[in-house]
């Protein structure tokens, strides 16, 4: 028997709407509960198109604007550690998913009810597995399956940036470094050749790398390279003959992910390097004018977005992105994660003093 699907109000204050979507649990893969919500809540309002896909949820006006903002919020979490249901201490609101980023879509969900007469049209994407694999994120299937309705002029997701607008993001890389070795029985150590002791070479290679720091439309991206993981050994009376170093590399926006490629093949020439995943950054795009209104609008100046979002996806689309939601990043997937009621709200408003 499915579960009944709760009711949203989605006039009630942002924070206390933050409070009932953390309180509905949608981890990677399960998110139909909190999607049936939001679909019902959103058609329930009878002014926009809404489209289902999958456990993801699209909502879109069609007033005749110049202009069109795209506003995203993914509706999954991480697995739950023991933070839900949500507790409140004065102002503060804990759980999972509070900054990451159920604070956002309950800001995105609200102005869809309360938003009077936009000077933009809006499109608001509810999306499913973003916190998982790329092929299983609900915007890849989004944009191969309707491509349509990720057209806008900005995209803005309400990713946590702790009231800051943060422009663009960094590309990703993981990939394996390969030591070979000479298997040998340990007591006689000195007739084989230890890749795991090899391995240091690698090590400080890594550990040497000269991460550069750039400035792009005054944002600042400082890149990283590191060795997040390692693996070797045979048995304990045995000299390993291979060890695999795992290897993170976060790149500026202004390397492509074919450049980036080739920065590790050359940092790490002469050892075996398989690359597995790699994901380009995006540029601020700051100059672009809807973006440049939004950040005039939020008041500050933009921050570079540290880590990688989905705002590569749209700039992939030729569409400027920003991040913009509440709760600090830092907390993001921690079981200490929680987010400030009052953030909440003066963020909703000066989303609301932008679009409107």
């Amino acid at each position: 028997m499915s579960a009944a699907v709760p009711r949203l109000d989605l006039h009630a204050d942002p924070a206390d709407l933050t409070r009932t979507l953390v309180d509905i649990p949608s981890v990677s893969g399960d998110e139909q509960l909190l999607a049936d919500a939001v679909e019902q809540a959103v058609r329930g309002l009878g002014r926009y198109e809404v489209l289902r896909s999958g456990n993801a949820v699209l909502v879109r006006s069609d007033l005749g604007r110049p202009t069109r903002v795209l506003l995203a919020g993914h509706l999954d979490t991480v697995p739950i550690a023991g933070n839900v249901p949500s507790r409140t201490e004065g102002d503060v609101l804990h759980g999972c998913g509070t900054t990451d980023m159920k604070s956002g879509d309950a800001m995105l969900l609200h102005l869809l009810a309360t938003l009077e007469n936009p000077s933009r049209d809006l499109t608001v994407v509810f999306y499913d597995c973003e916190e998982i694999e790329h092929e299983r994120n609900g915007l890849t299937r989004i944009e191969r399956e309707h491509r349509d309705w990720l057209a806008a002029d900005l995209a803005i997701l309400g990713e946590p940036t702790d009231g800051k607008v943060e422009a663009g993001c960094q590309g990703t890389l993981a990939a394996w470094a390969t030591v070979r070795g000479h298997r040998a029985h340990s007591a006689r150590s000195w007739m084989g050749v230890n890749a795991i002791h090899g391995a240091a070479d690698v090590l400080q290679r890594l550990a040497s790398f000269p991460a550069r720091e750039v400035d792009i439309d005054g944002c600042v991206y400082r890149e990283g390279m590191n060795a997040v993981g390692i693996t070797g050994g045979v048995a304990g009376n045995v000299i390993p003959d291979e060890c695999r170093v795992r290897i993170n590399f976060r790149f500026a926006p202004d390397r492509s992910a074919e450049q980036a490629v080739a920065v590790v093949r050359e940092l790490l020439d002469g050892y075996e390097v398989e690359v597995v995943d790699v994901a380009a950054g995006a540029l601020p795009g700051l100059s672009a004018p809807a973006a440049a209104e939004f950040v005039a609008a939020a008041g500050g100046t933009p921050s570079a977005k540290y880590g990688w979002t989905d705002v590569a996806r749209f700039a992939a689309l030729g569409i400027p992105a920003v991040n913009y939601g509440p709760g600090n990043p830092s907390l993001a997937h921690t079981r200490e994660e929680h987010v400030s009621l009052t953030q909440i709200r003066e963020m909703t408003e000066t989303l609301r003093s932008f679009l409107a």
